[in-house]
């Protein structure tokens, strides 16, 4: 699927579960109301800092890390609070945070780009464009190790490493590819291809616009997946999920998706044009994820508001939390150096 074209959603009944269903909007809902709060407290001065929000692309963080267990591991950029929310960090921590509250999952030392939590497999956001596709696969590379020479049955997880189109033309990429291949770790490149880095739009940055076609040269498979589809998204997730518990090794999804925002909340968004916006916006994954489980009978319309209902109080309440939160005490500044810290 090229960029400049939409793909045509599939209108067949979903092969999920009432409870799926459910579960799936709750976490694209929790993540866009979260953003959107997070904009309005941007310019209402009382979040500061770079803020790169992910409105648009739910359905990739959702369709991937709701498919996966709790345990496995999660690996962001620097868009990383859904990614975070997705993978079970509370909307208290994740704004607190933002706050730069003492409460915050990185204890207000991290801010957007660095959101971390140890204890949900977090492996943190990255300021640095590609910076977190090696530390993924050193995850990776210990779950194989511990299963595999340390004799550990349990030690079945799998890492989801999250990257835009950009950080695919940077020498992380492609040497992590290579070892990745090379040890069959048990790793999902995930693409979110939004087709700008930045300012740069992707097909004036690459040889080859087609990312997951690189793959191919460490001969591992790579998918092209419609990024505004969840269950698009999903369906693949769970099949490299497979391939990386039976020990088969990586997987490249390049997920075709659109930021609905400009790159940061600081940029005013005049390079892209209007058409492309408005086509972009009318593939909302939201609203399609909704109109088809509506379609199919799979939930009730009542069902949906209830969940829109509760988010907005969930992400009400985390202002609220975040606000009222404390400041870190200047005396513990050389403190969280070192994991005994904690």
């Amino acid at each position: 699927m090229p960029q400049d074209t939409v793909a045509t959603v599939s209108t067949s009944a979903p092969k999920i579960t009432t409870d799926e269903a459910l579960t799936i909007y709750e976490d694209m809902v929790l993540g866009r109301t979260f953003e959107d709060k997070c904009a309005e407290m941007y310019y209402r001065g009382r979040m500061f800092g770079f803020v790169h929000l992910y409105n648009g692309q739910e359905a990739v963080a959702t369709g991937v890390i709701k498919a996966m267990r709790p345990d496995d591991y999660v690996c962001s950029t620097y868009r990383d609070h859904v990614h975070a929310l997705s993978a079970g960090v509370t909307a208290n921590e994740v704004m607190a945070e933002l706050f730069g509250k003492e409460t915050g999952c990185s204890k207000g030392r991290g801010g957007s780009m660095h959101i971390f939590s140890a204890k949900n497999n977090f492996l943190g956001g990255y300021a640095f464009v590609a910076e977190g596709i090696p530390v993924a696969s050193g995850a990776a590379f210990q779950s194989k190790y511990r299963r595999e020479v340390m004799g550990d049955p349990n030690a079945d997880q799998v890492t989801a490493c999250f990257f835009g189109d950009g950080a695919s033309n940077n020498g992380q990429f492609f040497e992590t590819l290579n070892m990745a291949a090379l040890w069959k770790l048990p790793i999902i490149f995930v693409i979110e291809n939004n087709d700008w880095a930045i300012g740069m739009k992707h097909h004036r940055a690459t040889s080859d616009v087609r990312i997951h076609k690189k793959a191919e040269a460490f001969g591992m498979p790579g998918f092209e997946v419609d990024g505004m589809d969840v269950l698009s998204v999903r369906e693949h997730a769970q099949e490299a999920i497979r391939r990386g518990r039976a020990g088969e090794g990586p997987t490249v999804l390049e997920c075709m998706t659109y930021r609905f925002r400009g790159h940061s909340l600081a940029d005013p968004d005049e390079l892209r044009s209007k058409e492309d916006k408005d086509k972009w916006f009318g593939r909302d994954p939201i609203k399609i994820f909704a109109s088809r489980v509506l379609e199919h009978g799979l939930v009730e319309e009542s069902q949906l508001k209830a969940i829109d209902k509760k988010i907005r109080d969930v992400v009400e309440e985390c202002v609220r939390f975040a606000e009222t939160s404390p400041e870190p005490d200047p005396k513990d500044l050389f403190r969280y150096q070192f994991a005994e810290d904690e």
